[in-house]
């Protein structure tokens, strides 16, 4: 079943949308009017910025901003965020081919074409949206993921490390759950020692 991919009918201002959110402030939601009198873009193209804002993942379907978006007001962030929403978004090219961010023009719009199953046209927009979004995204960090996930991969790591290898690395015996039993035995005072050896054969009986 072809994919369905967005794109944009104008995509001169896409760098500006992304700057101006970086020295904005966060709305409560991006809507019309933030995009219009906050960020600056009131072109009637500009409208379909906040549809591929939810699309690459930085807006919740309620216009809210999400994780992401924030990662965007992180100059040392903003061009991974991107990168990882361009690859959400246009999960089905990097299914395809996973350096499709990096294919030639001609090779793009092949991947594209095939991907999408759509005519010339449909597929030149397709290819100017996602060639203008990739200018903006860092895709050599895009796979190392936010910090807290590299530190689950870490953690995860750890736990699963074999212990002669903890020890030489200088971490702490990996721990295991180990449930220990105190059985305690009220032997009666005036009993026999053939009361005592029945009482203990019984026990024996139970644990074996």
């Amino acid at each position: 079943m072809p994919a369905s991919l967005t794109y944009l009918a104008s995509n001169k201002n896409l760098e500006t949308l992304f700057t101006t959110i970086q020295s904005a402030k966060v709305p409560d939601r991006f809507t019309q009017d933030f995009l219009s009198t906050t960020i600056g873009l009131k072109g009637t193209n500009d409208r379909m910025m906040i549809p591929l804002l939810r699309t690459l993942g930085f807006l919740e379907a309620s216009g809210a901003p999400t994780a992401r978006y924030r990662e965007l007001k992180n100059q040392d962030n903003a061009k991974r965020a991107i990168a990882n929403g361009i690859r959400g978004a246009y999960a089905p090219l990097f299914e395809a081919n996973e350096a499709a961010n990096s294919l030639s023009a001609d090779k793009l719009r092949g991947l594209v074409a095939q991907v999408a199953g759509t005519d010339n046209s449909m597929t030149a927009r397709i290819v100017a949206t996602f060639s203008a979004l990739c200018r903006l995204g860092d895709f050599s960090a895009s796979n190392t993921g936010n910090a807290s996930e590299v530190e689950d991969e870490e953690e995860k790591d750890e736990r699963n490390a074999d212990p002669t290898d903890r020890k030489l690395h200088g971490l702490p015996p990996k721990l295991s759950t180990q449930f220990h039993y105190n059985i305690q035995v009220h032997l009666p005072s005036n009993g026999t020692e053939e009361v005592y050896l029945n009482i203990f054969n019984a026990l024996r009986k139970v644990f074996q």
